[in-house]
């Protein structure tokens, strides 16, 4: 005989062990690494869920999971509308492997009754949908990730061979300001590389070219040209507002400047060079890791480390670096995986090879150590042995 619709949840909930709202969120307080699956569709999700919650509707459960706890030990709280559907879901879990489940029987109208804190997700419009359909398939992106993405502002320093493709792909994946600095412009000889410009650009400053390209490419990002050359009477006011800087200049005192004006107010730097070959890559991180100077207290004498318009650079190299700058932004905006702080990142194009140094951070530095000697932004022309100038120049 077939069973009723009322009989099969009655089974499914009889192997299942079930906690109320207020016994889970009690739960939530004391245990860490509890792992919060919500089953229901999409639209329901974004109307509201409990914080911290992971979304799988039930359709995609079996795809999806092991994504989320490869573990079948994993301490899990699975939960829907009513407790009907987590009920079915948990009995999954079981046949699957998976030891440690709990389906919340009041669901997510009984934690809402109760009153407990919930957070609701951003709408998205049916333009980002689709254009940001494959970060929402990724579940250490989805939707809470993307939108991160769109909420956050990133400043680049530099629109050359680093910033562009750094910016390209930023803006591709939907950060919602980008700020660009540089005071250049843009010269046939900078198309080999810097692929944000093109040849009818010949003579524009690179931040205007920069702005019309990205906004083509995604209308929906804000585009904050700075046609000016950081110095120490502006820096601060440029970088105040934006939660990452991207560091793309291809000369000392603007590396020193940056530096220790991130320390200052606390903000994390990527920072990419090339030279002919090779590329580099870190993050600096107040706090975290080292910072520019825990690796270089003090710069190479003048005319030893030749610039790019002096030795030369393969034109795929900065994209390389560049995407690379771009992945740790991303990363560090949506909160996933290991970013290259305390490591630098070296990368040779002849050899095909990547190696990966540990740095540390050195607690007698003198912006970023223990008892730091460097409390405000100095001379930086100066301190690097060089006449000032007007203009800062980008990979």
């Amino acid at each position: 005989m077939s069973a009723s619709t009322d009989q099969i949840i009655t089974q499914a909930r009889q192997g299942v062990r079930e906690a109320s709202a207020q016994e889970v969120h009690a739960r939530l307080k004391q245990e860490k690494g509890l792992v919060v699956v919500d089953v229901r569709e999409r639209e329901e999700f974004i109307e509201g869920h409990l914080p911290d919650a992971i979304n799988i509707p039930r359709g995609f459960l079996e795809l999806r999971i092991e994504n989320v706890a490869n573990d079948r030990d994993t301490p899990m709280v699975v939960y829907c509308g009513g407790g009907v559907r987590s009920a079915l879901v948990a009995k999954t879990l079981r046949l699957m492997g998976y030891t440690n489940v709990i389906s919340m029987s009041d669901g997510y109208t009984g934690w809402s009754e109760a009153g407990l804190p919930a957070v609701k997700e951003r709408t998205f419009t049916s333009e980002q949908m689709q254009r940001y359909s494959r970060h929402f398939m990724v579940p250490e992106v989805g939707e809470q990730g993307q939108a991160k993405l769109l909420e956050a502002k990133v400043l680049l320093v530099g629109a050359g061979g680093l910033g562009c493709p750094t910016a390209l792909y930023l803006a591709a994946a939907g950060v919602g300001t980008l700020g660009i600095v540089d005071a250049d412009f843009v010269d046939l000889s900078n198309l080999q590389r810097q692929v944000l410009h093109g040849t009818s650009d010949v003579g524009r400053p690179k931040t205007q070219s920069a702005m019309e390209t990205l906004s083509e490419l995604n209308p929906g990002c804000r585009i904050v040209p700075y046609q000016t050359r950081l110095s120490s009477e502006n820096v601060m006011e440029v970088i105040r507002d934006y939660d990452i800087v991207v560091n793309g200049c291809d000369n000392f005192p603007t590396r020193y400047l940056l530096n220790d004006a991130c320390v200052f107010l606390k903000k994390p730097i990527v920072d990419g060079s090339i030279f002919r070959f090779e590329g580099q890559a870190t993050v600096y991180k107040p706090g975290e890791g080292p910072c520019y100077r825990c690796l270089y207290p003090e710069p190479p004498p003048p005319g030893m480390v030749p610039s790019c318009a002096d030795a030369g650079v393969l034109g795929v190299l900065p994209g390389m670096v560049g995407v690379i700058q771009a992945t740790e932004v991303i990363k560090l905006l949506i909160g996933q995986g290991q970013p290259l702080v305390g490591r630098l990142l070296i990368y040779d194009a002849l050899e095909m090879s990547f190696r990966t140094l540990k740095v540390r951070r050195n607690v007698d530095c003198p912006v970023c150590g223990e008892h730091p000697t460097i409390k405000e932004l100095i001379d930086y022309e100066q301190f690097c042995g060089l006449p000032p100038r007007r203009t800062a120049t980008a990979a």
